[in-house]
């Protein structure tokens, strides 16, 4: 499966260690990695790599992505089909087979199908431009809180993205702390947004 859904963020984002909380001295997954990372002023990312193991690209991205897919060959499936018809018509046509009335009320029959389908797809194309646009978005935000929470206690002056990197020391890596943190926040984000679904259930049957 191609990770397509957000080549800008993976390409270009390069993380400025930013973050004002103190860090929780606590066993979580993060931590433990992060702590076995070497000090220094600087670390790398590999965003690419957090992008396509983290649980909101394997539980969302994954079906967003096909579902994109999927749509775009039908769109290709359909135009295909409404273009040989309409190549038929005009070699029956060329070939007499067909009366000009004939001819014409069939391509005005297949040039309103076609601008339905046009307009259909226009509309689920921005539907699904929306859809991979918030998603982007959405992975950013936890990358960007990850980063911050791990660099909380500024530890490091800089983070960057490793495809920015001729060559580093891998002991300035903390991609695997970074994804075991994004997995944590996503895991947080789901659990906060059912109770918060639950609240407004049970508010509603009152």
């Amino acid at each position: 499966m191609k990770k397509t859904l957000f080549p800008a963020l993976a390409a270009a984002l390069v993380l400025a260690a930013c973050g004002t909380k103190t860090a929780e001295q606590t066993g979580d997954a993060a931590e433990a990695v992060a702590q076995q990372v070497v000090s220094s002023d600087i670390a790398y990312v590999q965003v690419e790599a957090v992008l396509a193991q983290c649980d909101l690209y394997k539980t969302e991205g994954v079906a967003l992505q096909e579902k994109t897919e999927k749509a775009q060959k039908s769109w290709a499936q359909r135009e295909k089909g409404l273009q040989a018809e309409a190549a038929q018509l005009q070699e029956k046509y060329q070939k007499g087979l067909i009366t000009s009335r004939d001819a014409q009320s069939q391509q005005e029959s297949i040039q309103k199908r076609a601008e339905s389908y046009q307009a259909n797809a226009q509309k689920e194309a921005q539907t699904l431009d929306e859809e991979n646009y918030v998603f982007t978005n959405r992975a950013q935000d936890l990358l960007q809180r990850a980063v911050q929470e791990i660099n909380a206690g500024k530890k490091y002056k800089l983070i960057i993205n490793a495809t920015a990197l001729i060559d580093a020391d891998t002991t300035l890596n903390i991609t695997p702390a970074v994804l075991a943190k994004v997995n944590e926040l996503y895991a947080a984000d789901k659990k906060a947004e059912k109770a918060k679904d639950e609240k407004s259930w049970w508010e509603g049957v009152k």
